[in-house]
């Protein structure tokens, strides 16, 4: 293994776990102590990661966020491939609102090519993906720069988004459970997506496997909120992310998986886009204590394991909350 891809593991894992040991990195990247230790060192470097003794931890904790410059490389192949499997959900003539983030501006540069769009952001990165895009107009929120992210925050942006009414928003964030749902570790980030949710009928969260199971400091949409998930296969040694796909599954969230050239996993249809029928995409291969593939397709196709009055429910929940 060479050491670029030894470091994006030893992230990954890192990222999934808060924290762990430099026995556990070793065990899993198949090399010595000494070279993790080394790997480990370099990361701090780049302020990826912080050392610990024995081992490696997220940097900060929950109250540190990683800058821009840090998370463009970060699962860059993972974040492509979950853009062009969400362009797909998107159909022309819509109007939708995109969040901040790095994965989001993948997703920009693809609807570029989808006629008769009005985007709603809050990110500069986002708008400038679509600056030249023929047929899309991009709507930008007010608000206060927030330079790590280049996002507009603050009572600007909130107040900007009143009155506002789109198809679907398409959010990323900084973790993802299904106990807490979408998080970030920003307080303005996380108020100003709270607005762009309120503003759409659908919620869809693109978020790469390092995301899953993660949880940061201010909660951005519940887990009962979100429509559909966005992300790409986890490895076969992060039993964690794999988990917390089928407790999201479980409660409600349509999962598709991308695979490697942006094609859901599991031989599934491609997500629907423009005049297509829509179908679940099968989640990954199941681990220990989960569910057989065959069970977990009856569930979805039943409620996804929910009780029939699941849906329902939520579904009143969700227009209540659009009511306030």
């Amino acid at each position: 293994m060479f050491a670029a891809e030894r470091r994006q593991l030893i992230l990954e894992m890192v990222r999934a776990n808060g924290a762990v040991s430099l026995r556990e990195l070793a065990r899993v990247v198949q090399t010595s102590e000494v070279t993790v230790r080394r790997d480990v060192r370099a990361l701090e470097a780049e302020g990826l990661l912080d050392r610990r003794h024995g081992g490696a931890v997220l940097p900060g904790g929950f109250t540190r966020e990683s800058g821009f410059p840090q998370k463009s490389h970060l699962a860059t192949a993972e974040k492509t491939a979950i853009a062009d499997l969400a362009a797909g959900l998107v159909e022309e003539g819509e109007a939708i609102v995109v969040g901040a983030g790095t994965t989001t501006q993948e997703l920009a540069r693809r609807l570029a090519r989808i006629p008769g769009l009005t985007v709603v952001t809050n990110s500069l990165l986002v708008a400038q993906a679509l600056a030249h895009a023929n047929r899309v107009e991009v709507v930008m929120t007010g608000g206060t720069l927030r330079g790590s992210n280049y996002a507009l925050v603050g009572s600007g942006a909130e107040q900007s988004l009143q009155g506002l009414r789109v198809s679907r928003a398409f959010l990323s964030g900084s973790g993802l459970t299904a106990e807490r749902g979408l998080s970030t570790s920003n307080m303005l980030s996380a108020s100003v997506d709270r607005a762009l949710v309120q503003a759409a009928a659908e919620v869809v969260v693109l978020a790469d496997h390092t995301k899953l199971g993660a949880d940061t400091m201010f909660q951005t949409v519940p887990t009962e909120f979100i429509t559909r998930l966005v992300t790409d296969e986890p490895p076969a040694h992060d039993d964690r992310a794999g988990t917390e796909l089928q407790a999201l599954a479980d409660q409600g969230v349509q999962i598709a998986v991308a695979g490697p050239s942006g094609h859901p996993v599991g031989g599934g249809e491609q997500v629907p886009g423009r005049g297509e029928r829509r179908r679940d995409v099968p989640l990954p291969a199941p681990r220990r204590g989960q569910v057989t593939g065959q069970t977990a397709a009856a569930l979805r196709s039943a409620g996804l394991g929910q009780d029939p009055s699941a849906g329902a429910e939520r579904a009143a929940r969700v227009a209540d909350l659009r009511r306030r």
